[in-house]
């Protein structure tokens, strides 16, 4: 048994732990990162990357289906599943292997194969055949689908997003249990792909979605697709043939699906419990995870800190990476912990028009009981995006009804990766409403379609002057 000494050891060599390693650096050479797996994040491998790939091919297919739109027809097309997945497969291994030499580049003496569990407060077990002694330890070890045990019976037949980007071909036809951001993408791009899709979600919930009327405005755009059960309860599943039987309960009604594979889109959940964080002397909460402050990292007062996918708390690669940044400083620095203030939320789901969440959610504004005011601006008649054909979705915007202060916003629409991006800038500044109206709005741009929504919302706050409703050149939806 060898034993080794370091002052920052760090579980995991995803975003959190890759990014958890570089500040940690800057205190001490004394690091060890320690991943039981195979190199290459959970993005590139198996998350945003290649799963974008697989949009990108399904958008191209679905604009040559809306060419008629236009006066455009295109006649003979065909999809070609396995050149589809050629490429999805060639540039994902691209990507990772931008990872891979990343972490190749690293000292050998700071990289360590091997399962790590904690067997005291400062002493990790890797494996049979070395002991870590850390002065500090980053906990960056991911996390898994979380998959219902029953379901295992389905063998080859049941698959996880990880398994989708090692298809040679398209699948003929798809059961997709899960309408979270994962259940959502893939189902739709499969759809727009030639694959018979079948997507089933419970109470009629669409991502992080937590405004009703935007839930509602996904709910009938998915629906337009593809055939979706949104509060489908699950009963059983079994082989048959070739395939896949679901037996589920839709309004009260007994009913089955079948389809080549079962697509279990049911969440992640967090991969501590494979740690034995108890032997350290942490305790953990009914959901198995320990009290830490998301400010600097910290796991109660002690030199364990937690960052990316295993918290629970960000499961998006910029959070992971700001987790791995502060978890890390404060590990190389340790006993000197310091905070860092969180950036304005901001999350996307790359479905057909994209949905955005930024600043504070409806949810998270009812529950806290402020006194907000809600206004909101349909793309059916906005202006530039009549014009694309992409007028489709809702914008539902929230301020502070006495300050004016803008606290957030939820989407579906076009271009709502880039709106949600400005829209948690202006969270992140702390802008007031009437700032964000004093901006500039070009037209015929989608963000004026923002524009009516903030004009709204002024009318609704206790402050300030009411703004015109839209100026009298700028045409209909301006």
């Amino acid at each position: 048994m060898r034993e080794l000494e370091v002052d920052v050891a760090i579980i995991g060599a995803g975003t959190a732990g890759m990014t958890a390693y570089r500040a940690a650096l800057a205190h001490t050479d004394k690091v060890v990162v320690i991943e039981s797996g195979v190199y290459g994040t959970t993005c590139a491998r198996v998350g945003c990357m290649p799963s974008k790939l697989l949009i990108a091919a399904a958008e191209t297919s679905h604009q040559i289906d809306a060419a008629p739109l236009f006066g455009i027809d295109v006649d003979g097309k065909s999809i070609d599943g396995r050149r589809v997945m050629a490429r999805v497969k060639s540039e994902r291994d691209r990507f990772v292997g931008f990872v891979e030499e990343a972490v190749q580049a690293w000292p050998e003496e700071h990289r360590l194969p091997g399962k790590a569990v904690f067997v005291g407060p400062n002493t990790l077990q890797v494996d049979g055949h070395t002991q870590v002694v850390a002065r500090s330890i980053v906990v960056a070890a991911g996390s898994r689908p979380a998959v219902p045990p029953p379901w295992y019976e389905l063998g080859s037949r049941l698959l996880v997003n990880d398994d989708v980007f090692d298809w040679d071909d398209l699948p003929g036809s798809v059961a997709v249990v899960g309408t979270g951001i994962i259940g959502l993408e893939l189902s739709q791009a499969l759809a727009r792909l030639g694959v018979k899709t079948h997507l089933l979600g419970v109470g009629n919930r669409f991502g992080a979605v937590t405004d009703p009327v935007v839930n509602e405005a996904v709910g009938k755009i998915i629906a337009d697709e593809l055939l979706l059960s949104p509060d489908a309860q699950v009963e059983s599943v079994s082989l048959e043939g070739d395939g896949v039987v679901l037996d589920y309960i839709e309004n009260g009604q007994r009913r089955q699906s079948r389809a080549d594979y079962l697509l279990a889109a049911t969440g992640r959940r967090s991969n501590l419990d494979r740690l034995d964080l108890p032997a350290a002397g942490i305790e953990l909460d009914e959901r198995g995870l320990p009290r830490f402050d998301p400010a600097s990292g910290q796991i109660e007062d002690t030199a364990i800190f937690i960052a990316g996918d295993v918290s629970n708390a960000h499961p998006l690669l910029h959070e992971a990476a700001d987790d791995g940044r502060i978890a890390g400083d404060n590990a190389g620095r340790f006993p000197d912990v310091r905070i860092r203030p969180r950036r304005a939320a901001l999350s996307v789901v790359f479905t057909d028009p994209q949905i955005t969440l930024a600043g504070q959610t409806y949810r998270t504004l009812e529950a806290t009981g402020r006194d907000f005011a809600v206004a909101a601006a349909e793309f059916e008649d906005q202006g530039r995006s009549r014009v694309m054909g992409k007028n489709k979705g809702v914008i539902r915007v929230y301020a502070d009804r006495a300050s004016g202060e803008f606290l957030g916003a939820e989407m579906v629409g076009p271009a709502a990766e880039h709106i949600g991006h400005l829209l948690s800038w202006s969270v992140q500044q702390r802008l007031s409403v009437q700032q964000m109206l004093d901006s500039p709005f070009y037209h015929p741009v989608v963000e004026e379609g923002l524009r009516t929504a903030l004009r709204r919302l002024h009318r609704e706050l206790r402050m300030g002057p009411v703004p015109v409703e839209r100026c009298l050149d700028c045409g209909p939806g301006a």
